[in-house]
């Protein structure tokens, strides 16, 4: 890996158009965002040249993250790079810390709050779908039957997968007490069919365990 790694550097891998090469700064910065973040976009901010660097050099970056056990995809309609996370086997990396039940909860919620607003066609032109606090809450609620984290608690977790590139955080309406929130392409990254399965079942099970 670290022959691809300097033919980048060396300008042997043809830069992004118009642009010169990376430095090595940028290149291992790109490598660490995605580390941290799981989800970036065209329009991250603070991350350099993070996102242009993965799209363009998607090879590279495919092979790097294939080795920790990673999926590099490129989702240019939704102008994200991300990476897929394996579902099974034995995790050692922060990623696969899991996830508290109010956190699990919220997540499943944020899920359902986009795919409500694919289907009533609420979905901008680059993939966002825009709720409230008050919506993830009422989701939560019907979705698992149980009350939602309050309020501070529930921004500190949205704060959480904002980080991961799932969402972003309006300011918050004080008269309303609600924040308005914009649901990013990445939420269905962080929450996959098949984790929505099982949350969904256990949310089920619990259900009935309290019937």
């Amino acid at each position: 890996m670290l022959e691809p790694f300097r033919a980048i550097l060396d300008g042997e891998e043809p830069p992004p158009p118009g642009r010169a090469a990376p430095n090595e700064e940028e290149l291992i910065r790109a490598l660490q965002v995605l580390l941290k973040s799981q989800c970036i976009y065209a329009a991250s901010t603070g991350i350099g040249r993070s996102y242009e660097l993965a799209r363009h050099y998607a090879p590279f970056f495919r092979d790097y993250f294939a080795c920790l056990g990673y999926r590099f995809e490129v989702a240019h309609r939704d102008q994200m790079v991300f990476l897929a996370l394996p579902p099974d086997g034995v995790r050692h990396d922060a990623q696969g810390e899991r996830l508290r039940k109010d956190e699990t909860l919220v997540l499943l919620a944020l899920r359902l709050a986009y795919e409500e607003g694919l289907r009533d066609h609420r979905v901008s032109t680059d993939g966002t779908v825009e709720c409230t606090t008050d919506d993830i809450a009422d989701a939560i609620r019907s979705a698992a039957r149980t009350d939602p984290p309050d309020e501070a608690r529930l921004i500190e977790i949205l704060r959480l997968f904002s980080r991961k590139g799932a969402l972003r955080l309006g300011e918050r309406d004080r008269a309303e007490r609600v924040t308005p929130l914009v649901l990013m392409p990445g939420i269905t990254v962080l929450s996959p069919d098949a984790w929505m399965d099982q949350v969904r079942a256990w949310a089920s099970a619990g259900e009935g365990r309290g019937a």
